[in-house]
């Protein structure tokens, strides 16, 4: 419960500004153009020259209709034969990448994100399984987990990924409230939730999980309650709650939105607390920044051992030191690398059918990146700052000067050998990262969601 916690409305104009979500240091609007295929090439064989285990991401960018809020890298289509040729293309890939790295390499989580992945057909959801796991070797015990629209779901569709190896599932509710649901272009019932959820217990998904959107237009304190209040007796093992970020000059699907009807910021931050508030006193706990998980979750057992981490997935228990991205868009880490592909359908496939790797931006962590980026996952995953960390930058009293007027404010406090965040710097957690991010004063704010 954050009930001690008081944060006004004068705090809340100085501090809610535009900033990263740090599941990438450095955030991916400052990795160069410049960095291409013969960089992720170099990767790869670097990767081929150990026998580390990786993780996989597959990006799946085709939708039924577009949601007027959504945010992706999204493309409607009703043809499945779209859909067909992409998996083709992402099935050369994978072979192209695979032919680099090694036959089978270990993976120990597999993701497929969208999009809505779950669109995909059977044939083509069979093919691109087998493939990924006739190119590596997924453990006994990997996370293999698909997000899933439950308007083009199925109690038969879960039955086929289950028998595909997934053994856990996203769910994208947003919000239950029907008027809601009209207002982002996105109506679905709460029985078809419901009965999704009952399924994938049944067939022992070993994790069901929701996703939540606060901050949407026509959202009320008294609707969002509703909505939680209804999640919590659905009892999903976790829920991912993210704040909407209005950003219609660059998707211009959200244009549709009446900006009229979208709470102000803190209206806004008060669905979030009550987020917060409503699902601790339920038996979630908090996981960093927008996680909730059970306590029997394998997300809080990651908390309490100290494996927690956060990556391009969110926050996950700890994951392989490489992950492998396919598809358009896709984002992966390889060796010491950060690399993007083509988030264009067209650039993509006309990459692929010419024979060579997708890739549009990347970036090479130097010595200073590392550092910074280990601070800010710590931050981020544990609350806590080892003043080492500090020492790490080579600036110890620089550093931790910056931290004192967020002191003075009541977000951390000063402890013997590190600070910890205090309730109320936890919803400004991002704002503390931000303190450590040497790349911020060149960024483009624009790219970015406010950060309460």
């Amino acid at each position: 419960m954050t009930d001690a916690v008081t944060i006004s409305r004068e705090l809340l104009d100085r501090y809610d500004r535009p900033g990263p979500r740090y599941t990438s240091y450095p955030p991916i609007p400052n990795w160069g153009a410049g960095f291409g295929e013969a960089d992720y090439r170099a990767a790869l064989a670097d990767l081929a020259a150990s026998d580390d285990p990786v993780s996989l991401y597959v990006h799946l960018p085709f939708c039924v209709a577009r949601c007027w809020y959504c945010g992706c890298n999204a493309t409607v289509t009703r043809h499945q034969e779209v859909q067909e040729e992409y998996v083709g293309r992402v099935l050369r890939e994978l072979g192209t990448v695979t032919e680099a790295l090694g036959p089978r390499r270990r993976a120990i989580e597999l993701q497929w994100g969208g999009g809505t992945p779950n669109y995909l057909g059977p044939a083509a959801m069979e093919r691109l399984a087998g493939a990924l796991h006739d190119r590596f070797r997924v453990a006994a015990d990997a996370t293999v987990a698909i997000e899933i629209d439950p308007r083009v779901a199925s109690v038969e569709q879960l039955r086929l990924l289950r028998a595909l190896g997934f053994n856990r599932v996203s769910i994208g509710v947003q919000d239950f409230d029907a008027g809601v649901q009209r207002a982002i272009g996105r109506e679905q019932s709460a029985a078809s939730v419901r009965e999704l959820r009952d399924a994938a217990r049944a067939l022992e998904f070993r994790s069901v999980n929701f996703d939540l959107v606060y901050g949407l237009p026509a959202q009320t304190e008294q609707s969002f309650r509703e909505t939680l209040d209804q999640v919590i007796a659905m009892a999903p093992d976790r829920i991912a709650c993210f704040g909407y970020a209005h950003v219609p000059w660059a998707r211009r699907n959200q244009r549709r939105i009446d900006e009229t009807t979208l709470p102000d910021r803190y209206a806004r931050f008060a669905l979030f607390r009550l987020a917060v508030d409503t699902l601790t006193d339920a038996g979630y706990r908090w996981i960093g920044l927008d996680h909730f998980a059970r306590e029997d979750d394998e997300l809080s057992a990651a908390l309490d051992e100290g494996r927690l981490h956060r990556n391009f997935m969110g926050y996950v228990p700890e994951p392989a030191p490489h992950l492998l991205a396919f598809g358009s868009s896709g984002i992966g880490e390889v060796a010491g690398r950060f690399v993007q592909n083509d988030a264009h359908l067209g650039g993509y496939q006309r990459a692929i059918d010419a024979g060579v790797l997708p890739i549009v931006r990347g970036h090479t962590l130097t010595a200073d990146d590392r550092v910074r980026r280990a601070a800010i996952e710590r931050l981020m995953c544990t609350l806590q700052l080892p003043y080492a960390d500090l020492l790490a930058l080579g600036q110890a009293e620089e550093p931790l000067s910056r931290f004192r007027p967020f002191a003075d404010e009541g977000f951390v406090r000063f402890g013997p050998d590190r600070l910890t965040v205090t309730p109320t710097g936890r919803f400004f957690l991002r704002n503390l990262a931000m303190e450590l991010d040497a790349y911020l004063a060149a960024a483009t704010p624009e790219r970015f969601s406010r950060t309460v």
